[in-house]
């Protein structure tokens, strides 16, 4: 009996059903829905000596299992995209981290949730 990594399970799909909004994630031509958790990560990259450079970047946590749908996909990479609806707003998101930062990291231990950075790059209206 593993209670922890039950708990942690449990949590993930709480997270899923509760916690998360339809996106849709592209690479090249191929695209998913999937269902995602918004997020933040700070980063701060120093630039020289004694000036440090501060990144917000928009995170998006998305359960493994919904992008193992994408044909051919291992893990997120740069300059794959995630797009978010509103209202009456669609926003593009560069999948990208700064520096020689990892653009996603696991977000939990049962490695079931990736963690992907993201910039926005493109706004339209609806």
């Amino acid at each position: 009996m593993d209670l922890l990594g039950d708990g942690l399970a449990w949590l993930e799909r709480k997270r899923t059903q509760f916690l998360t909004r339809p996106v849709r994630y592209r690479r090249n031509t191929q695209e998913i829905a999937a269902s995602a958790t918004i997020g933040t990560t700070i980063f701060r990259l120093d630039v020289g000596p004694g000036v440090t450079e501060r990144i917000e970047a928009r995170d998006f946590l998305i359960a493994a299992t919904d992008l193992a749908a994408l044909p051919a996909f291992q893990q997120p990479q740069r300059g794959d995209r995630v797009i978010e609806d509103d209202a009456t707003t669609r926003h593009h998101y560069e999948v990208i981290a700064p520096g020689h930062e990892p653009v996603w990291r696991w977000s939990d231990p049962n490695r079931a949730c990736y963690r992907i950075h993201t910039k926005l790059v493109k706004t339209e209206t609806l």
